[in-house]
């Protein structure tokens, strides 16, 4: 299993808990205080699925302003 962690910065007031929660390899995520507003722990089969998810599902979320990916290594 591959593993992610994304911090994202989103508009001001923006609430993205509806749409994190409808994609699949999200496991779990926190809204935050701080430069960052949420940190999003995403699993995936492979690192393409992982790429495919942070750039074609979060990174183009409306409201995303910005995101901080760590790739874990195992």
């Amino acid at each position: 299993m591959n593993t992610a962690f994304v911090l994202i910065n989103a508009e001001m007031g923006s609430d993205l808990t509806k749409d994190l929660k409808d994609i699949r390899e999200v496991k779990e995520f926190y809204g935050v205080y701080g430069v960052y507003d949420y940190v999003v722990r995403l699993e995936a089969d492979t690192m393409e699925q992982l790429k495919d998810v942070i750039t074609n599902k979060i990174r183009r979320m409306k409201n995303v302003r910005s995101t901080l990916t760590m790739m874990v290594i195992d």
